[in-house]
């Protein structure tokens, strides 16, 4: 084989490695930056899940919060209370 033949061999070879190292590069590279949007993602549900748990926790354990949601939430009222309603504070639309 002429030493021609052999560079040339070789050539071929390195730039396939390279073509073929440079888009596994590239695929690792995305890998991570999906890992770290998938990461973040994983935070903002943990942090929901601990307001959902502690949301649960007052729902079960204390009872001014639930009068608080019934009153606010439910527009409910205790026997005997008088509601009072006032119209809305709106300002008049402009002319």
């Amino acid at each position: 084989m002429s030493r021609r033949l052999r560079v040339a061999l070789v050539g071929v070879l390195v730039a396939g490695l390279a073509a073929y190292g440079g888009t596994n590069a590239v695929r690792v590279w995305q890998m991570q930056r999906e890992l770290r949007a998938l990461e973040r993602n994983l935070d903002a549900l943990r942090a929901e899940r601990e307001k959902l748990t502690r949301t649960v926790d007052r729902l079960r354990h204390d009872p001014a919060y639930l009068e608080q949601l019934a009153r606010e939430d439910m527009g409910m009222v205790r026997e005997g209370e008088t509601v009072l309603k006032f119209p809305s504070q709106t300002p008049p639309p402009a002319r």
